[in-house]
Parts: C-alpha cells; structure tokens; sequence
C-alpha cells in the first residue's frame, strides 16, 4: 500500500506535470472517493482554477489552486496512483509506483478526472476504489511529516506514554508518513523489538530510531517505494534476516503484523 515514499513519487507526479494548467472539467461522480462532497460540488468550486502548488504531509497530499480557489486534497488510500495523460488518453506520467498489472492506459478504475484545457488529464486510478478526494482537507490533524520531523519533534512523538513503539511510529498523528513495511524497516535498521513500550526506551534507542527513520524514508523515496527496502523480501515465512541470518519472527504488535530479526531485535530481560 501506498505509503511517504510512494505518496511523494505521486506529488512529484502533480509538480512535474499537472502545474500551471486550467482545469476544465473535473468528473467526481463517485461519491464514495469524493464524500462527503455530493456529485458536482468539487467540479463547480475547481472549474477555471489551476493546480499552482503540490504539498504532501505523510501519506496525504493537497495542491494550492489560487488564493480565490479551494485546496484540492488527495489521498491515495491503499492501491491509488496519480496518473497524467495526454489529450489522446496516452500516460506522460504515472512517476515509479504500482506499475504491476496494470497496462499502459487501462484508466478502468479512474476514480476522479480533472480534465485540462490544452486536453490533458490528471486521474486518480484506484482499483480498491480506497482513495479520498476532498476540499480544504483538515491537515492540522497530521503529526510532523516522517522526512523532515527534528529531534525535538521525533523524541517528543516516540517516548509519549506507554504503546508499543511499532504503533507509535504508525501512529500518524505522532508522526506522520510511516506505515506496516516502512515500520517494520525502521525497527529492523535501529535494531529495536516492535512491541517495546515506548517509556522503556533509552536516549540512544532514540537517536537509533530516528537515524533509521531518516535512512529508510530517504531510500525508499530514492529508490522508487517501500518495496526497495533491505528488510521487506524477507517479511515471509522460513526467511532469514539479511543482516545476522537469524530465523525472522512474526507477530502481532498494534493489530497489525509485524515481523522482526529473532537475534538482534529482543525485548530486555
């Protein structure tokens, strides 16, 4: 599922080449992606405006249409992707994520088409139809985005309370951007157990995880998505982790599964 790395891959999508065009009709007929928005109401407040910016905090996105226009927001939910085509429906750009079995062109589940004047189109293709579209989104309610969160601001996210750590990072009002696998990575990378209670964690547990936290974000974005990641082709029963070649292990850990190197990532005591 998409998560920051593969959100910023679809930002990057808008910024290069959905900016600066006049928005000439806009179909948000399905009412489920654009709820609570009834059919029609997005496409009236867009028409005539152009995206003039593309923001992204986490796993969500919003573009800037001008100081007279709303704030368009975007969020992907699980299988979305933000495609650009031409006027004769060919993709110019669809940036590295969620290529597999998909055909170049296949818009079938196009959930919400913002149609250009020059005859271009942005789409927002979404098999599981997960995706959201909204006006004026409620941002506020983000924590610091996982690629640019301080120390400050990390080390007052994690150690709040007593959760496990894995929820903590997963947690998007404490930070926001970080899911299951990229969740997983940072643990695996700073060398800490999933379910360690985050008031049990130590000064040098924390700049562990934060320094792990930057590493994997900035390798997956690099890299085209979580998926590129050291850990994740061994998150399968019968692996080894490719650090120590220890047996992984797999749980539950904040209700979602969770897997972790059996020798270097131990619970104290």
């Amino acid at each position: 599922m998409p998560e920051l790395p593969e959100v910023e891959s679809a930002r990057s999508v808008i910024e290069r080449a959905a900016l600066d065009r006049t928005i000439a009709d806009v179909d948000d007929t399905d009412s489920y992606v654009c709820r609570p928005h009834k059919p029609g109401e997005i496409r009236d407040a867009l028409l005539g405006h152009r995206l003039l910016a593309a923001h992204r905090r986490g796993k969500s996105m919003w573009c800037e249409t001008g100081d007279d226009g709303p704030v368009l927001g975007l969020h992907l939910g699980m299988s979305g992707k933000i495609v650009i085509a031409d006027r004769d429906g060919a993709e110019i750009d669809g940036g590295d994520y969620w290529e597999r079995g998909r055909e170049p062109g296949d818009y079938r589940f196009s959930r919400f088409t913002l149609r250009f004047e020059d005859g271009g189109a942005l789409l927002l293709v979404d098999p599981r139809r997960l995706g959201r579209v909204t006006l004026d989104p409620q941002l506020e309610l983000l924590g610091p985005d996982a690629a640019t969160v301080t120390p400050a601001q990390f080390r007052a996210a994690v150690t709040k309370g007593s959760a496990p750590i894995k929820a903590r990072l997963l947690d998007q009002h404490a930070i926001a951007g970080i899911g299951n696998l990229l969740a997983d990575e940072i643990l695996w990378r700073a060398r800490v157990h999933p379910a360690l209670p985050v008031d049990d964690l130590g000064r040098a547990d924390v700049d562990r995880l934060l320094r792990a936290t930057r590493s994997a974000v900035s390798a997956a974005v690099k890299h085209g998505g979580v998926h590129t990641l050291s850990l994740i082709p061994f998150r399968k029963p019968g692996a080894q982790c490719p650090r120590d070649h220890a047996p992984m292990a797999r749980g539950k850990v904040g209700g979602r599964t969770t897997w972790w190197c059996s020798a270097e990532q131990q619970l104290p005591g």
